[in-house]
Formats: C-alpha cells, sequence, structure tokens
C-alpha cells in the first residue's frame, strides 16, 4: 500500500476550505458546495469531508472532538528558523487561532501551532535547513 492522502471530517466545508485555500496556501479545484473537496499542497492530497454526507455515506454516527483539539496535526515545513516567525504572524493576521507562538526546542526545531477554524492543530517548523527526507 501506498500513502495516497489524508484528510479531516468538517462541518462547515467553506468556511474549512477557505481556510486552508486563503491562509495556508493549498490548492483546490472544487467548489465550496461539495461534499468531498481534494486540496493539494506540495503534491500531498489532503481530503476534506463532510461529515454530515460522511455519515451518511457510511450508515454511522460518530463523535467529533469542538474546540481546539488534540486528536490530528498537520505538519508544514519552512527552510528557516525566519519564515516559521513570519508564517506564524501571516497566519494569525488571516485568521489562524494562535496556540503556541515560535519557540525554538532542546531538540533544535524552531516550532510554533496554530489551529484552524475548527479547532485542528496545524504545526509550522524548521531545522533551519531546506527539507529534505
Amino acid at each position: 500500500m501506498r500513502l495516497d492522502g489524508f484528510g479531516i471530517l468538517v462541518k462547515d466545508m467553506p468556511t474549512m476550505i477557505r481556510f486552508y485555500r486563503d491562509v495556508l496556501g493549498f490548492e483546490i479545484e472544487e467548489t465550496e458546495n461539495t461534499s468531498n473537496v481534494y486540496l493539494v499542497k506540495d503534491s500531498t492530497l489532503f481530503l476534506l469531508y463532510g461529515r454530515k454526507d460522511f455519515e451518511k455515506m457510511t450508515n454511522k454516527t460518530f463523535d467529533y472532538a469542538s474546540g481546539i483539539n488534540g486528536h490530528t496535526e498537520i505538519a508544514l515545513y519552512v527552510d528557516t528558523f525566519e519564515e516559521v516567525d513570519k508564517e506564524y504572524e501571516a497566519a494569525i493576521e488571516k485568521g489562524a487561532i494562535p496556540v503556541l507562538e515560535p519557540t525554538t526546542e532542546p531538540w533544535g526545531q524552531r516550532t510554533c501551532y496554530i489551529a484552524d477554524p475548527e479547532g485542528n492543530l496545524i504545526e509550522i517548523g524548521s531545522f533551519n535547513r531546506p527539507f529534505a527526507r
């Protein structure tokens, strides 16, 4: 098996699409009135599923976290410590919820956390060098 992408179940599709597109720069082709949206960031597929539509499709009811939650984290990487600070400030100015201001951790990573409009955590981090796998 190969990882094709990942997704989250969302309550307010238009708001979440605008956040990931306009605040974090994800690419999208669908309209805001759909129940299953594909976004792409750096060739990684990111899916937003409408909660009610998913429940209808599976004929099951699910429990969902509310408020800022620690159920998932999306990690975004930038090349420099300065970019961590810059991207954090830019995201906050565009409406992201601040969670943890930029901090240099003992293991050498500069990191910060924001949350999307439904409380999912997003990390912006760097080891002060270009990304490499």
